[in-house]
């Protein structure tokens, strides 16, 4: 009669039937249990280990599931016979994690942050708890792959009073994530050639590259694209920043915008995308309407986010696709599950619904505008005219253009000894023009006693010799 004696472990936090199973396991694996050999009866080794049947019966089930032994009416169990038995060994090999960030930084210019002490956790607290209610069961299943109506109503009308675009509920499609978004255009508006901005948002081009499309890069004046090199190129979709060009920040004048939408009107295939990735935050002067708000053709690809200006985590943007286009989408492309949670969507619906947006985003807009007013006299205290401070009107970055005769790496080295991260314009360059001298500074994450240290810091590090 078999016998089997596991050295079963009474503290250890793995089950018992557990230990038992992978114990009669690698027996049988090692041979050491040959091919029907019959198990001893559950009670009898219940017995025998002094422990409960309901720990023999799960081993045996779990071993019987996974076909290392059978169970013969009224006869027992019996180890089955497994040909050529496959031994796999631990190789040892792993594979490394890649870090994330390198080095932290005691002051960092990232642009993609927010202030998280302005961040309305209460708010936020409050809305979840009242969401996540067993009465509101229908957000533990999947929604509508264009993403609830009921949000895309609001996000209708806030788009219509704050950045004059005109569209239906229908036609907004929600991603999690512009990249998202960006992928489904290049499935839907399949073998186009496109023309990108030069410098962009390389994010987006990378996006462009990975689906190997046609793209062309546009060099930009003081207005935006120039309108020649489209016209020279072979491209029909465009990718454009009309009210706050990345990273330069220049907004598009009326005369260009109508000339870009003359562009499209041309030919049947053409269109623009318009990426409005950080309206709410303008400084000076009134807020720019929306390229879309005057399209009148179905031309425009409007395309927004709702993470910026409230939580970055919370990815979650959307387009608005021209009635040509919406029509083609919810034909061919409805396949494709919402990406954005249920749960995300109504937290945001009711922030828009109740105010809380509204009230948030005049909250930021202060608190934003503080921060680059004292980065820009900062700048201006310890700099002088010897940078030059560029786009400052708008969004949540600076471009610091710098003339004391060292190049961009050699700025953002000479920072780094002093605990401070600055960032490359370069990196949104892809043809080598990039100047050798500018480098971003974003101020979202940062008090405005940091900022003042950290630019006290550059001056010493740019500007004091050693």
């Amino acid at each position: 009669m078999l016998e089997l004696t596991p050295n079963l472990n009474m503290n250890s936090k793995k089950a018992l039937y557990v230990q038992l199973y992978e114990y009669i396991k690698k027996e049988i694996k090692d041979g050491s249990i040959v091919p029907f050999t019959k198990l001893p009866a559950k009670r009898k080794l219940a017995i025998h280990l002094q422990v409960s049947k309901n720990t023999v019966e799960a081993a045996y089930e779990q071993l019987l599931a996974e076909g290392y032994i059978e169970s013969i009416s009224r006869k027992g169990y019996f180890v089955c016979k497994i040909e050529q038995m496959v031994h796999i060994e631990d190789s040892g090999d792993r594979i490394e994690e890649v870090p994330f960030q390198e080095k932290s930084y005691k002051f960092d210019f990232t642009q993609t942050g927010i202030d998280t002490n302005a961040f309305p956790f209460n708010m936020y607290r409050k809305i979840v708890n009242e969401i996540w209610q067993p009465h509101n069961n229908e957000l533990l299943f999947l929604g509508h792959p264009q993403g609830e109506a009921s949000l895309r109503e609001e996000i209708t009308n806030y788009l219509y009073e704050s950045r004059g675009v005109r569209c239906s509920a229908s036609q907004i499609v929600l991603g999690a994530g512009t990249q998202i978004l960006v992928k489904l255009l290049f499935q839907l508006l399949k073998g186009s050639n496109y023309a990108v901005e030069n410098p962009g948002y390389h994010r987006k081009m990378v996006v462009f590259e990975q689906g190997e499309a046609r793209v062309q890069m546009l060099s930009l004046d003081r207005d935006g694209i120039c309108i020649a090199d489209l016209e020279n190129s072979n491209a029909n979709v465009v990718f454009v920043t009309p009210s706050h060009q990345f990273p330069y920040g220049m907004i598009m004048p009326i005369t260009r915008r109508m000339q870009l939408l003359q562009w499209a009107k041309k030919e049947e295939s053409r269109y623009i995308i318009e990426d409005d990735y950080d309206s709410e935050f303008r400084y000076s002067g009134k807020p720019i309407p929306a390229l879309q708000g005057l399209d009148t053709e179905g031309k425009v690809i409007y395309m927004g986010t709702l993470s910026k200006a409230l939580l970055p985590s919370l990815r979650m943007s959307y387009m608005v696709l021209p009635k040509k286009l919406i029509k083609k989408y919810q034909q061919q492309y409805l396949f494709y599950t919402q990406s954005v949670s249920r749960m995300d969507q109504e937290v945001i619906r009711r922030f828009l619904n109740e105010g809380y947006w509204e009230k948030h985003i005049h909250k930021m807009r202060v608190v934003y505008r503080k921060k680059r007013d004292r980065l820009v006299f900062e700048i201006e205290k310890y700099f002088s005219n010897r940078v030059e401070v560029i786009g400052e009107d708008s969004g949540l970055h600076i471009l610091l253009k710098v003339h004391n005769g060292m190049r961009e790496e050699e700025l953002i080295q000479e920072a780094a000894k002093h605990s401070i991260k600055i960032y490359p314009v370069s990196t949104y360059y892809k043809d080598g023009t990039a100047p050798e001298n500018v480098v971003l500074l974003g101020f979202a994450i940062l008090s405005e006693g940091e900022i003042a240290k950290a630019i006290q810091l550059l001056h010493t590090a740019w500007f004091t010799r050693k």
